[in-house]
């Protein structure tokens, strides 16, 4: 019997750039911008390259979500442990979420302060202080839940490379996305796991 060992290509291009936009979305917005003053012109580059990206992010996350409901997966892995088993599971929806959250907020902030306006348009100036405004707040909180959910990720991907040697990292890698059944239970997957 053969079955999937990876995920579909476009899964997989979809995953990294998602990756590499989210961390420099993360940085830019938590590292430069936060020490720029918003009456520097260079704040409008920034947010205006934040805002691309946070747009970019979002309709790749909804490409990603499409991309993952109709393609056949990998079984399930497992850390050896049903807990680890279960924060992972849960990790993963938690990640898809804040991202998601993540991108909202930042569009109702966008919304709320006219940043495209102001950005594209050249109408207006930027507020004085974006703290004034509710939401945000709600995307700092987001944005440090969004770190963590990360950090957990890749010390999940450590462990499975470092402590189980299972190879799963070659699951979201391009490849040849078919063994089979009998390499795959020698390695410790079942034969066939729900979608996760």
């Amino acid at each position: 019997m053969i079955s999937v060992t990876r995920y579909h290509p476009l899964l997989v291009a979809l995953h990294w750039l998602l990756a590499a936009f989210i961390l420099a979305a993360l940085t830019l917005g938590a590292l430069v911008m936060v020490r720029i003053p918003n009456s520097s012109p260079m704040k409008l580059e920034a947010l205006r390259s934040h805002m691309i990206g946070g747009a970019l992010i979002l309709l790749l996350m909804l490409a990603r979500l499409v991309v993952r409901g109709r393609t056949r997966h990998p079984p399930r892995a497992t850390a050896g442990n049903p807990a680890l088993d279960r924060l992972a599971w849960w990790s993963h929806r938690l990640l898809y979420a804040a991202v998601l959250a993540m991108a909202l907020s930042g569009l109702v902030m966008a919304l709320q302060t006219r940043l495209p306006w102001i950005l594209f348009a050249h109408q207006g100036h930027l507020p004085p202080d974006f703290w004034a405004f509710p939401i945000r707040t709600v995307h700092y909180v987001l944005s440090r839940i969004l770190i963590a959910l990360i950090a957990l990720h890749i010390a999940g991907a450590a462990y499975h490379t470092f402590v189980r040697r299972d190879r799963l990292l070659r699951r979201m890698a391009f490849g040849r996305r078919h063994e089979d059944a009998q390499q795959l239970a020698d390695r410790g997957f079942a034969s066939e796991g729900p979608r996760g």
